[in-house]
């Protein structure tokens, strides 16, 4: 069934508004309902900000929200203000650009992002798909994985984008035809594994080793790229 999300995200602003009233400093959108290319598979991706966050917030959170239509969709991200604000920025280059402002502004709500803070980024994304995609191949064998790590492998292509343009990509199929040959064929076999148009039928050790390869050359380049 879709999902009428303007009226979900009515009636969830509300509520989320009615359970901590001025303390909510940000309410945002994230995911593939934010880049406007969800189906009937998508999670609702929120974002929450508070002025402070403890663990009793999360109990009411839950709570306020289990009422709603699609409790089992909804997932996303909630933090206080300084934990946010003092969280590592090769993380929130991509937190920033992947999120739709609902109420608030977030960029007040994060430092200074530089170019460094960037290519930390990319290097920290390519890093953890490289170890984890090896720890699969070794012992795992898991499609799974393969497919989480490919997904993975679409936000450092964007943050590479931006890197190299001083563009932001949000949409995934837009993003698909301006990159390089070898990251158009990494995407396309994300977009066909996230249709399930691969199933159970992947090649699972030649695709996981295109995607091996190419995180380990990008560890390379941008970890060279560091120490000049």
């Amino acid at each position: 069934m879709q999902i009428d999300l303007e009226t979900w995200i009515n009636q969830y602003i509300k509520i989320v508004k009615a359970l901590f009233g001025s303390r909510l400093l940000f309410i945002g959108l994230q995911g593939s309902y934010g880049r406007d290319e969800a189906d009937e598979k998508s999670d609702i991706d929120m974002v929450v900000i508070l002025d402070i966050l403890k663990a009793d917030d999360l109990k009411a959170y839950d709570n306020a929200i289990s009422g709603l239509p699609y409790r089992d969709k909804i997932c996303g991200f909630i933090s206080g203000k300084q934990e946010l604000f003092n969280w590592s920025k090769a993380d929130l280059f991509q937190f920033y650009h992947d999120t739709t402002p609902l109420l608030g502004e977030l960029k007040t709500l994060l430092p200074q992002l530089t170019r460094c803070d960037i290519r930390n980024a990319i290097l920290t994304g390519a890093c953890n798909i490289y170890h984890l995609c090896g720890h699969n191949i070794i012992h795992e064998k898991d499609p799974g994985i393969l497919k989480s790590l490919y997904k993975g492998a679409v936000f450092v292509i964007q943050a590479l984008y931006y890197y190299r343009t001083g563009i932001y990509i949000k949409k995934h199929s837009d993003l698909i035809e301006k990159v390089s040959p070898e990251e158009h064929i990494l995407l396309k076999t994300y977009l066909e594994m996230k249709c399930d148009q691969l199933a159970q039928e992947i090649n699972f050790y030649e695709l996981s080793r295109v995607l091996f390869d190419w995180a380990g050359q990008i560890i390379k380049e941008y970890g060279e790229e560091g120490r000049v």
